[in-house]
């Protein structure tokens, strides 16, 4: 029992006194002797919460064994419809060509978790867009040895993702929740989509999703290039600019969202029963406007300097500047500096025209020279033991490369910015709450404020202009902040390989090569303003506490607690003030590498084509996406190294085979030409291991308080890991355990688990899809094409994909099988071509 009111509120409820400090329940505690809240471990009807009441309807009953639910019902559907024209003209000043393509789509997605949606039933939303290209494109000849290409395009893409459909119209009053301005309730700020409440368990989600998003994509390139040939050289010219503009109107969490992790009682689905949840989530996010522009250039040569040898290199220079809002609705963090744009914010936040602080929050870097060169080289003997490794003259190519290649920051690097005050606010509360008034914090009863309907903020702050209206209290703690680090530099990777092919015999190729990447600057996230965990130990026991005070635990790093000596402690964050509860910055501080050996053999006749290919790898990283946090720097306690592990999309083994048959049905049966000819089987196997799973401890248990806020979607806790057999099952059953769980277990407070976020891995993947195709010419310029498909053609069970194996330890479902590929599926198809 955490907290002083919470047992209050139980004990009116069940009739008998509970205190603050005891158990829920233990194994000696029976009816006959109840020294814990529940005698016998079980919570009575009477003691349930309004809202887990109205919602138990919706989570569905077990039906697969193991507490599992599954089913196949609900299908996704998706209609696609494209249409492209091209119109071709030779002109006075060279080859004019125009183009214009069109896709409209819409999607219905039962599951749409994507947008923080369900996992069970009857919550489905709709995803529907436009997309459009529009080029021109003249291609000129110079004289006889030069031509240059101009290229001018705009692309618009309107995409709604996430519309909710299943579970609106619910009102949050009638699922027992508190509502309303001014109470400590939830205040529904987009009545339109308002339904069944997002509530997230260890294993799975209900309710309407919360991060539904309209975006309009509109990008403008130009380009040239220009090629030359100088006796043996052929140089090459070009230039390429783009503006890109992303304009969203996001859902932000307006209609809230609960977390429940078993943080209160160790069991998240008790917490529910219960009313007492992890984390609340509600937000606000203005309209956004992402600005961003790219330069490029080079210059290259490709000379070719013998019959056997060939040199290619070159230089690009790539401007790559981070992005902007077109309102200047971005802000980054400084715990040292006090806004002058923003003068009465809390002395931290810091806003485009502050000092050092430009429109892209970090600067555009002007040094991005990317050098590249690359050699083929044809060995040949005419004799000897050389002459035989090497075959006839050109049957063996010798193929190396190296390069810099820079790459721009992801357009989500600005967005997730949407959110962040004073113009957007997510808030997640600092500690636990109540179910159904989650502004009142359990532990203690005191309402930490309504903070919603947002204040709106006009744009045009300045430092000449600056804001002062702004109601900051509003905002604090500020909590789920990710903003773009001022020293952010540009992200680069430098590749480099080497390979060797030999035709063995006649239309027969093996190929063998070395492949790998070193990945530099990559963008992460990092908690900027982690708690102390030696003060939260000092402040966990009701002896530290004063009488009636809340104890220090997990998610309680920006609570306010009073010693027992009468002292108030402002929360456990170290790096910035009470005002801030657990904010992350997007810090280009990470990399990442691969190595890969790959082998393959191609056999290519007019009859048959057979490629077999093997890959043999390994890729590691900090952070595979921004929804992995890294670890915060805590000086005796954690580092970013700590995070590396394997990447989330590791394979070490991976056998590929494609293969094309044409049927000689022809010469088979002696029959009619129309119908003995044109026959096809082709097909594609995979024979591959798993991806690695991903390990989850969303307990807090490390007293840090790095945990999700809506982009950093796994804290950096991990399990502690026991060394033994993992007994890996690489062909589980549905619902069948993928590995030895025995071997996992929470680390005690304070401390960090021993395992990585990922180190060993899932079931692979053995699959083949055939197809069988007939072509039967009709006229000179007219044909009928028929077509037989099956995927999955075997229907093999395939337990494989990156969240095939649940690694959250928190979850009753911990080392199971959670999904699956589909099973077999045929598809018929005819196309008529003139």
């Amino acid at each position: 029992m955490s907290g002083a009111y919470f047992a209050q509120l139980l004990s009116s409820k069940l009739g008998y006194a509970v205190a603050q400090g005891e158990p829920y329940y233990s194994a000696e505690c029976t009816a006959a002797n109840a020294q814990c809240v529940f005698p016998g471990g079980v919570i009575p009807q009477s003691v349930f919460s309004e809202p887990a009441q109205h919602l138990l309807q919706y989570i569905p009953q077990p039906n697969d064994g193991n507490g599992t639910f599954s089913t196949s019902t609900y299908a996704q559907t998706v209609r696609d419809d494209k249409g492209a024209g091209r119109l071709d003209r030779e002109t006075l000043w060279g080859a004019l060509t125009g183009y214009y393509f069109l896709d409209d789509y819409t999607l219905l997605n039962p599951y749409p978790t994507g947008q923080g949606g369900a996992t069970v039933p009857g919550f489905n939303a709709q995803n529907k867009g436009r997309a459009q290209l529009a080029a021109v494109s003249l291609q000129t000849t110079l004289g006889a040895t030069a031509t240059n290409l101009a290229h001018f395009s705009y692309m618009r893409n309107a995409a709604a993702a996430g519309e909710p459909i299943g579970g609106v119209g619910a009102t949050l009053a009638s699922q027992g929740f508190l509502t309303g301005v001014g109470t400590s309730g939830i205040v529904p700020l987009l009545p339109g989509i308002e339904g069944v409440e997002n509530v997230v368990f260890n294993s799975y989600t209900l309710g309407v999703d919360v991060t539904s998003l309209f975006q309009a994509e509109n990008i403008f390139e130009a380009a040239d290039d220009m090629s030359r040939t100088v006796g043996t050289h052929v140089l090459s010219f070009g230039v390429d600019f783009h503006a890109d503009q992303i304009n969203t109107h996001p859902v932000v969490y307006d209609n809230g969202s609960f977390s429940f992790t078993g943080s209160e009682t160790g069991s998240d689905f008790a917490d529910f029963l219960l009313g007492i949840d992890s984390s609340y989530t509600q937000g606000q996010g203005q309209k956004f406007y992402n600005r961003n522009h790219y330069l490029g250039l080079y210059a290259q040569d490709s000379w070719r300097v013998s019959p056997q040898w060939t040199l290619n290199y070159g230089l690009r220079w790539d401007v790559l500047p981070p992005w902007s809002e077109k309102f200047n609705q971005l802000l980054t963090l400084n715990p040292e500096e006090q806004s002058v744009v923003f003068p009465n914010a809390p002395k931290g936040i810091v806003f485009p025209g502050d000092p050092g602080v430009p429109r892209t929050i970090s600067p555009t870097r002007y040094d991005n020279l990317a050098p590249r060169v690359a050699a083929s080289w044809a060995p040949k003997a005419s004799s000897g033991v050389l002459s035989h490794v090497l075959g006839a003259p050109g049957s063996t190519l010798v193929k190396a490369g190296y390069g810099v290649y820079y790459s721009a920051l992801e357009g989500l690097s600005a967005a997730i910015a949407s959110g962040d005050p004073p113009y957007g606010f997510t808030d997640t509360t600092p500690a636990p709450t109540l179910f159904d008034e989650p502004f009142v914090t359990a532990a203690t009863g005191v309402s930490i404020g309504q903070r919603f309907p947002l204040q709106q903020v006009p744009y045009g702050a300045t430092a000449a202009h600056p804001n002062t209206s702004v109601n900051w209290a509003n905002f604090e703690p500020q909590t789920g902040i990710a903003a773009f680090a001022t020293n952010d530099v540009t992200p680069y990777a430098e590749n480099y390989s080497i390979s060797v092919e030999r035709e063995m015999v006649a239309h027969t190729v093996l190929s063998a090569g070395y492949v790998g990447t070193q990945a530099h600057h990559l963008l992460v996230i990092q908690e900027v303003n982690p708690g102390n965990p030696a003060t939260c130990l000092a402040l966990s026991t009701p002896a530290s506490v004063a009488a009636g005070s809340a104890t220090c635990g997990p998610f309680g790093e920006s609570s306010t607690y009073t010693t027992a000596a009468g002292q108030a402690v402002q929360g456990t964050r170290t790096d910035f003030g009470p005002a801030f509860g657990s904010v992350n910055l997007q810090r280009t501080m990470a990399n990442a590498h691969d190595n890969a050996l790959e082998v393959s053999v191609k056999h290519s006749t007019s009859t048959l084509f057979l490629q077999l290919g093997y890959t043999w790898s390994k890729s590691i990283d900090q952070s595979s996406s921004l929804a992995e946090a890294v670890y915060p720097d805590v000086p005796g306690l954690s580092n970013a190294g700590l995070s590396r592990a394997l990447s989330a999309f590791d394979i070490t083994h991976n056998v590929v085979a494609t293969y094309r048959y044409a049927l000689p049905l022809g010469s088979w049966l002696n029959g009619k030409r129309r119908l003995t000819e044109g026959w096809d089987v082709s097909g594609l196997t995979r024979f591959s291991t798993g991806f690695p799973v991903t390990l989850v401890n969303n307990n807090d248990t490390s007293l840090l308080g790095t945990q999700p806020d809506g982009i950093n979607n796994n804290g950096v806790d991990e399990p502690v890991f026991t060394p033994g057999n993992l007994e890996l099952n690489r062909r589980p059953g549905t619902n069948g355990y993928a590995f030895n769980t025995s071997l996992f277990s929470l680390p005690a407070l304070g401390t960090l688990g021993n395992a990585r976020r990922r180190f060993f891995y899932g079931p692979g993947a053995d699959n083949t899809d055939l197809a069988l195709e007939k072509i039967t010419p009709l006229h000179e310029h007219l044909s009928v094409e028929l077509r037989v498909e099956a995927f999955n053609v075997f229907n093999h069970g395939q337990f494989f994909g990156p969240a095939a194996v649940s690694g959250n330890i928190s979850s009753t479902n911990f080392g199971q099988i959670q999904r699956s590929a589909p099973p077999r599926l045929l598809q018929l198809a005819a196309r008529i071509r003139f």
